[in-house]
């Protein structure tokens, strides 16, 4: 997920966007990481791969006033303040759901994760939220 990772501040630097990250350590600071996020006012949330997506499923709808993007991957159940960013190869959907393609890493590719970052950042600031977005191959 570092390609991801690397496409969200490429952005943020291109577009001279203040970005802050969260990085959990161990899947017990996961849910944490997010409150620490929340609590750090931002306008949009992002999320880059599958680890995020369970506790994302129990946290964003109980803060339905915060934006979450939620890149390679998607919750199963969105609340109307989360867009998700998916291709083929990517769309993983939380822990014992299927994905509805068959996951490919090098799907992952710099252009693609340029792209969804771009796409689904748009798609909020458009008010096109609670969906999955999804991308044909680049």
């Amino acid at each position: 997920m570092q390609v991801l990772a690397s496409a969200v501040k490429d952005w943020a630097e291109d577009e001279q966007v203040d970005l802050r990250t969260v990085t959990a350590d161990d899947p017990s600071d996961l849910v944490p990481g997010i409150s620490k996020a929340l609590g750090m006012g931002a306008d949009l949330i992002v999320s880059a791969g599958n680890d995020l997506v369970d506790p994302l499923a129990v946290v964003t709808p109980n803060h339905l006033s915060q934006q979450f993007l939620v890149m390679g991957a998607e919750l199963a159940e969105p609340t109307r303040n989360v867009t998700a960013v998916d291709w083929s190869g990517a769309s993983f959907r939380g822990e014992g759901l299927g994905m509805s393609s068959t996951y490919d890493a090098d799907s992952f590719t710099t252009g693609r994760c340029a792209a969804a970052i771009r796409t689904g950042v748009a798609a909020v600031l458009n008010d096109r939220t609670g969906i999955v977005v999804w991308l044909d191959a680049l």
